[in-house]
């Protein structure tokens, strides 16, 4: 009778989950979501964004993306508060739009198919909602921009051999128009800008984050000139755009510094001028004014956003004041030359789409996107921590902490880890893991390792080829900063990050298993050798010179010998595996193989797997059950 007792409970649990399941995930070792779980975190399931994406040429209007249903769509907002009127209604979500850029006539925007990233071009008519096809629905296609005619689109493809970024052009109106304009070698090759007449395009072949120059292409002839300077191997070149007068051309560079400085570059003569020489942070981005007058752009300061105008007749430097502590991105001026569009996220409030009137120097919020309900002054900023790693090197990490009226006491932690590697934790919104903070009261610490941006091109290569795990070692001295804070504590700990966080999350679990509780994986490598031969061809060089090349005899050595596959006796805590089907940057068979070694030596470890995502869940229903299955997870196997 027990056996049956026993057997019943498990099949009614089953057959409780399958109906909470989305029919295109796999769910493996989740336990049912209680309904009480459910309707306690839906709050923190509905928040939205909207970020800036365009100005109308005309009008004063902002195209921003943003979601109502389950996906992200472009919605048209006409005035500051004004309602969002959706123009995309899809299953997929939209990767960004622009608007023609003469009337405004039609909004050109990428979208790909269940999170792969072959990325099509799409163009959306606005007189009558219909939207066309431009580009051949099989290659990846990136880097939209327009000529300031409106006549053609230049755009990345690799229709040519499913590799090779090269270079394209077409007449928006003509989806049959595409034609090659430049073969390249490499998928680092991407678009940048097109000057004033449409005779040259602006490219930037990228070979790592730390090595890239400029070049200009005549789109009349097709011949290719570089214009960064000669001998700049490990100097990175980042934004560029055309001056107005077409004579030279602004870019970011670490040229001669350990960051990214505003510069300017003399087509004529090669002369690189710094526009920026005392500043000790990565400018991130900038923008020319219409008028040619004005540069705006921002700093990524300890990973704060910081907005500043440049007079480029007297060189003059006027920070905008106004501005929470957070990040900001999609700088864009209005045809105007007044307005100054962008997109703001903080600890208080998710990504919203702002502007900067320029006489007055007003800054208006254009749209205030909602957060279930919840009372977003009461999420609090966090705290940003310094402590020194084994060979004495500074790390840094933002730490969220729970009220202490509420939650008394040591609280239990989970360690965040970014990917990339060439990323950085920031101090944005943080969604639903304030869930986590709120409810649970689990401290949050959010760690900048070595191999992060935004501290200089030395940092940034302190995990390279061989160097990988001493930023696993960081992870350790996070931990031992963990054991030192009197409000933390280090004996319930749980580690999780995403794509190479989620590396980081399976090393953390090797070589620091004895110190933590569990880990959840998203998206994470286990084998570098097989990741190098899955991932996809477009992306495999660049990755090499991250992660070293798995064609050395030597290199293939240390990959494998690092790997957290060939490591697995030595996880001994609970794991979460989530996994995108369509991932090309991280294929399926990276979860596949973790959970199964994992499970083959008795460990404990949950999966889902989406068959409809990819580098990541991007769809609000996806989403939602991961993250009510982190809970659980956490709840099991953290806070018990």
């Amino acid at each position: 009778m027990l056996r049956l007792r026993t057997a019943l409970s498990a099949l009614l649990m089953s057959m409780t989950l399958s109906a909470q399941v989305p029919d295109n995930l796999v769910v493996e070792g989740v336990p049912a979501h209680p309904a009480e779980l459910l309707q306690d975190v839906g709050r923190y399931l509905e928040f939205r964004t909207a970020s800036f994406a365009s100005w109308h040429p005309v009008r004063r209007e902002m195209l921003v993306g943003t979601r109502f249903a389950d996906t992200l769509q472009l919605h048209v907002v006409a005035q500051p508060g004004g309602a969002r009127r959706q123009m995309t209604f899809s299953a997929e979500p939209v990767a960004g739009g622009v608007f023609e850029p003469v009337q405004g006539r039609f909004i050109v925007f990428s979208q790909d198919s269940g999170g792969g990233e072959f990325y099509q071009l799409k163009r959306l008519d606005l007189a009558d909602g219909r939207i066309t096809l431009l580009t051949d629905g099989r290659s990846r296609n990136s880097n939209p921009h327009f000529s300031r005619d409106g006549r053609w689109l230049y755009f990345n493809s690799t229709r040519r051999n499913g590799r090779d970024t090269d270079l394209w052009r077409m007449n928006p109106l003509r989806a049959d128009s595409a034609e090659l304009l430049l073969e390249v070698t490499g998928g680092g090759w991407g678009v940048l800008d097109v000057d004033a007449d449409g005779s040259r395009v602006l490219m930037q072949s990228r070979r790592s984050i730390n090595d890239s120059d400029l070049h200009v292409v005549d789109t009349i002839t097709g011949k290719i000139r570089q214009v960064s300077p000669a001998g700049g191997n490990g100097v990175s070149h980042g934004a560029a755009r055309f001056a107005r007068d077409g004579a030279s051309v602004f870019c970011t560079t670490d040229r001669d510094s350990e960051f990214q400085r505003l510069a300017r570059i003399d087509l004529a003569s090669g002369a690189i001028t710094v526009l920026t020489p005392d500043l000790k942070w990565d400018v991130e981005s900038f923008e020319p004014s219409p008028d040619g007058r004005q540069l705006a752009f921002s700093t990524n300061e300890d990973g704060i956003s910081r907005l500043h105008l440049l007079n480029l007749k007297s060189l003059k430097l006027k920070p905008v004041a106004g501005l929470p502590a957070g990040v900001l991105g999609g700088l864009e001026w209005h045809e105007n030359g007044r307005d100054l569009g962008f997109s703001l996220a903080h600890a208080q409030s998710p990504t919203d789409a702002y502007s900067l009137e320029l006489k007055s120097g007003r800054i208006t919020r254009w749209t205030e996107s909602e957060t279930g309900g919840l009372n977003p002054s009461d999420f609090r900023p966090p705290e940003l921590i310094r402590t020194k790693s084994f060979d004495t090197l500074s790390v840094s990490a933002f730490v969220h902490r729970p009220d202490p009226a509420k939650f008394p006491g040591r609280r239990p932690v989970l360690v965040l880890i970014h990917g990339g590697p060439e990323s950085q934790a920031r101090p944005g919104f943080q969604a639903r893991y304030n869930y986590l903070l709120n409810e649970l009261g689990i401290a949050m610490v959010i760690p900048n390792v070595r191999g992060s941006a935004g501290y200089g091109k030395t940092f940034l290569t302190l995990d390279d080829g061989f160097k990988r795990e001493d930023s696993v070692k960081d992870i350790g001295a996070i931990l031992d900063w963990v054991a030192k804070d009197a409000g933390l504590d280090a004996s319930r700990i749980a580690v999780m990050g995403g794509s190479y966080g989620g590396y980081m999350t399976l090393a953390s679990l090797v070589h620091h298993s004895d110190r933590l509780k569990c880990g959840v994986d998203v998206v994470g490598i286990s084998n570098f050798v097989t990741f190098l031969t899955n991932t996809q061809d477009y992306r495999r060089d660049l990755r090499r010179v991250e992660y070293g090349d798995e064609r050395d005899p030597k290199m293939r050595e240390h990959l494998e010998r690092i790997s957290p596959l060939n490591n697995v006796a030595r996880m001994r805590v609970p794991l979460f595996v989530v996994q995108g089907k369509n991932d090309p940057r991280v294929p399926l068979t990276e979860a596949e193989q973790m959970v199964a070694a994992l499970r083959k030596q008795g460990g404990t470890c949950w999966y889902v797997m989406a068959r409809d995502e990819g580098h990541g869940f991007a769809k609000k229903r996806n989403a939602d059950f991961q993250f009510v299955s982190t809970i659980l997870f956490l709840k099991e196997h953290l806070l018990r």
